[in-house]
């Protein structure tokens, strides 16, 4: 699963390149969305930068995290969808099949059992791009960030996790329709893994 992330200024200029094919319009709001990203760490029901379809291209805007949920007269926040089941599910199932997103992160955390935190980032540092999806609330849409079993970098922390998409995977994953069954089955690839007393890499 996924609960907490973390982004950072630098990212804003990494990602740039992927609202290039938009209208100048579309253009200029998303270089404002980016450049209102700081140094943090994003939980949810917080407002938090995603990547979405906008003028034949992808545009970056801030939406909430977390779809609003009654649950035995208690309110709360579903903030992951699983990849197996996400299209079965009515709370779920327009949002993959029309509004899927991608939701960059410098790293994002999970703890183990013994509530030890574990921190996840790319190789060599790279911005990572989280799988998701949004649905559209009186307060304005929210995104749930989409978990799949873990590999082998996660496995010894937890046994779900995001479903990460390459770099070059994120204009497919948000524009074309045919690739998302296949990308919802991929394993992600290996991170690098570190806690306060280790850092193990895997590539």
């Amino acid at each position: 699963m996924c609960g907490r992330y973390h982004v950072t200024e630098e990212m804003a200029g990494e990602m740039e390149y992927l609202v290039k094919q938009t209208e100048e319009k579309l253009r200029r709001e998303s270089a404002a969305a980016l450049k209102r990203i700081v140094t943090a760490d994003i939980y949810p029901a917080d407002q938090a930068p995603v990547f979405l379809a906008a003028g034949g291209g992808l545009a970056c805007t801030w939406l909430r995290w977390g779809f609003p949920v009654q649950q035995e007269q208690r309110k709360g926040l579903m903030i992951n969808a699983r990849c197996e089941t996400a299209t079965d599910r009515p709370l779920f199932r327009e949002g993959i099949l029309h509004r899927r997103i991608a939701v960059p992160a410098a790293a994002f955390y999970e703890w183990d059992q013994e509530k030890a935190k574990y921190t996840f980032r790319g190789k060599n540092g790279k911005a990572l791009f989280l799988a998701g999806c949004c649905r559209n609330y009186g307060d304005g849409e929210h995104f749930v960030i989409l978990t799949t079993a873990a590999n082998k970098s996660m496995e010894p922390v937890h046994d779900r996790m995001p479903l990460l998409l390459q770099e070059d995977q994120v204009t497919d994953w948000i524009l074309d329709a045919g690739k998302t069954k296949s990308l919802l089955r991929q394993i992600p690839f290996s991170l690098e893994r570190s806690t306060e007393y280790e850092q193990l890499r895997f590539f």
